[in-house]
C-alpha cells in the first residue's frame, strides 16, 4: 500500500518536494526512482533481510521504502546500540545483508549508491511469520535486545488510521527529530507523511541537536526549527521540556507548528498545559512496538489532558482485573523474533483506565508498582513524571517498597541542589501523602551507564539494586 502511494504521488505530483534536507529537496518522482533502483538491487542479489545501520537521511528513507517494494524484511539498527548489541541483532535476525557507512570483514560488498551494501550467506535463517516486513528491536535494556516482528497489514492499518485522524490539520511539512530506528518516528515521520503526501525534512541527528544518545543541544534545535519552520514534530517527554524552553527563548522558532505529538513516557498534564500557554500545540499519545507503535492519540477537537487520547478506530481495548491494558486488532505484532505468533491480543503490561468518554489514561508499568510500609500501592512513574515540572531537576527516581517514607534519587542542574529541593517540596504539596517524597539523595550517577540504556531510558532494576538493596 505504501509503495503504491509513492507511485501515485510520483505520477500525480512529480515535481513537488517529498524529502528535504541539507542536500536540498527530492521530489516525489525522484524519490520513487531512487526507491525503484534500490529495490532492483535488493531483488537481483536475492537479499531477504536487510539490516540498515545509518544516520537519519535520504539513504535511510530509500532503503526502507525499497525493502517494502521488494518484499525484503527491513531491520533498523539503532546507532546507540553497543557493538555487542549490534552483533547480536545481526546474528539473531539472520540478516543476510547490511547497509551502513563502513564495512565488515568477511562480508561481500555490492555496488550500491546509497551506502556500503554488504551481503553474507545465512544457511539456516531463524523462522519468521510469512508476512513479517520489519523487525524492530527494543531499546536495549539488556545485551540481547528483543526483536519485534511487524506485519505489513499492521503498519498499513496504523498509518491509515493516523492519516484519517490528522488529515484535517492540513500539515504540509514534518521535521524528523527522533532516530528513524525508533519505530514511532519511522512510522509517523516517514510512512504517515507519505500517506498524506506531506513533505518530510530529514536531517542528520546532530543537525537536529543530538550529541550522542543522551545529550541534546538546545541552541542547535532552535536554529533547526527556525530555519525549517516545520508544522509537525514527534517528541519524547524530555524533548518536550526542551521545546518549551525553545518557545520561551525564541518564539519565532515555533510559530509554524500545528501539531506536536509526545509519547514514549508519561507526561504530566501541567507540562502540557504550560506548553500550550506558550502557543505549543502539544498532544499526548501512547503506544508500544508490539502494537505497531501507536495505540491512542489526542488531537485537536478530541483532546483530554491527563489521558493519551482515544484509541485508533478499529482497535479494541480491555483492562483486566489487575488494571493491565490489553490491545486487540490488526496492529498486533507477528511475535517476538524466534518465538511463535503472538495472536491478535497484546498484553501491554501497562496499568490503565478508560473513562466514560473513551479516553485512555496510562498510570505506569504493572511490574513497577510498589507497596509502602502502610500497604499503599503506587506507581513511581507518576511521581517521576510530575517532577518534570521542576526546572532544576533533570531526573528523579523514586523508591518506596516497604518504607514508611519514599526516598528519591535526584539528578539536578549543577549547583542547583537547593532550588531542586525547594521545587520538590512544592511538588509534595500537590501530591497525596502516600506518594510524597521524603529523603533526597543527590547524585548524577542515575544519568549514566549502567543505570540508563544507551538511549537514556532508566534501568530501574539496576538502580534499585545498587542504591537500595
Amino acid at each position: 500500500m505504501l509503495s503504491s502511494a509513492l507511485e501515485s504521488l510520483a505520477l500525480n505530483y512529480p515535481s513537488q518536494p517529498a524529502v528535504n534536507g541539507l542536500a536540498g529537496p527530492v521530489t516525489w518522482r525522484e524519490l520513487n526512482d531512487h526507491v525503484c533502483r534500490m529495490a532492483t538491487i535488493l531483488t537481483q542479489n536475492n537479499i531477504r533481510r536487510l539490516a540498515v545501520e545509518l544516520d537519519n537521511g535520504l539513504p535511510w528513507v530509500i532503503a526502507d521504502l525499497a525493502c517494502l517494494k521488494a518484499g525484503v524484511v527491513m531491520i533498523p539498527v539503532p546507532l546507540f546500540f553497543s557493538e555487542q548489541q549490534k552483533d547480536w541483532l545481526l546474528l539473531s535476525s539472520s540478516a543476510d545483508a547490511r547497509l551502513a557507512t563502513s564495512g565488515k570483514e568477511s562480508w561481500h560488498t555490492l555496488d550500491c549508491p546509497n551506502g556500503i551494501l554488504q551481503q553474507r550467506r545465512v544457511d539456516v535463517p531463524v523462522p519468521l511469520a510469512h508476512d513479517t516486513v520489519k523487525i524492530t528491536f527494543t531499546s536495549g535494556t539488556t545485551g540481547e535486545p528483543k526483536g519485534v516482528c511487524l506485519r505489513e497489514k499492521g503498519i498499513n492499518f496504523t498509518t491509515q488510521a493516523l492519516a484519517k485522524r490528522l488529515a484535517p490539520l492540513g500539515i504540509e511539512r514534518h521535521l524528523v527529530v527522533l532516530p528513524f530506528a525508533t519505530l514511532l518516528e519511522n512510522l509517523c515521520g516517514l510512512y504517515l507523511p507519505l500517506t498524506l503526501g506531506v513533505e518530510t525534512v530529514v536531517l542528520p541527528l546532530a543537525e537536529v541537536g543530538f550529541r550522542g544518545s543522551s545529550e541534546f543541544d538546545l541552541e542547535q534545535f532552535i536554529t533547526t526549527l527556525t530555519n525549517w519552520q516545520p508544522q509537525s514534530l514527534i517528541l519524547v517527554p524530555e524533548l518536550l521540556r526542551l521545546l518549551l524552553l525553545a518557545a520561551q527563548r525564541s518564539p519565532e522558532a515555533v510559530r509554524s507548528l500545528k501539531f506536536v505529538a509526545v509519547g514514549g513516557g508519561k507526561v504530566p498534564p501541567a507540562l502540557l498545559l504550560q506548553a500550550r500557554k506558550f502557543g505549543l500545540p502539544v498532544y499526548e499519545g501512547y503506544g508500544l512496538s508490539e502494537c505497531g507503535s501507536v495505540v491512542a492519540l489526542n488531537v485537536p477537537g478530541e483532546d483530554k489532558p491527563g489521558t493519551v487520547g482515544k484509541p485508533l478506530e478499529g482497535l479494541e481495548l480491555q483492562v483486566d482485573a489487575n488494571d493491565v491494558l490489553h490491545v486487540s486488532g490488526p496492529v498486533a505484532m507477528a511475535g517476538y523474533l524466534g518465538h511463535s505468533d503472538s495472536g491478535n491480543a497484546i498484553d501491554t503490561g501497562d496499568i490503565a483506565r478508560v473513562d466514560d468518554q473513551g479516553f485512555l489514561a496510562i498510570e505506569g508499568r504493572h511490574k513497577h508498582i510498589q507497596i509502602t510500609a502502610f500497604g499503599r500501592n503506587f506507581s513511581p512513574e507518576w511521581v517521576e513524571s510530575e517532577a518534570m515540572l521542576c526546572p532544576a531537576v533533570l531526573r528523579l527516581v523514586v523508591y518506596g517498597e516497604g518504607l514508611t517514607r519514599n526516598v528519591a534519587l535526584v539528578h539536578c542542574l549543577p549547583g542547583h541542589e537547593e532550588q531542586a529541593r525547594a521545587q520538590l517540596d512544592a511538588l509534595n504539596e500537590r501530591l497525596p501523602d502516600y506518594v510524597r517524597i521524603g529523603p533526597l539523595i543527590f547524585t548524577d550517577e542515575i544519568a549514566k551507564p549502567p543505570f540508563v540504556t544507551p538511549n537514556g531510558r532508566l534501568r530501574r532494576r539496576a538502580v534499585y539494586h545498587h542504591f537500595f538493596c
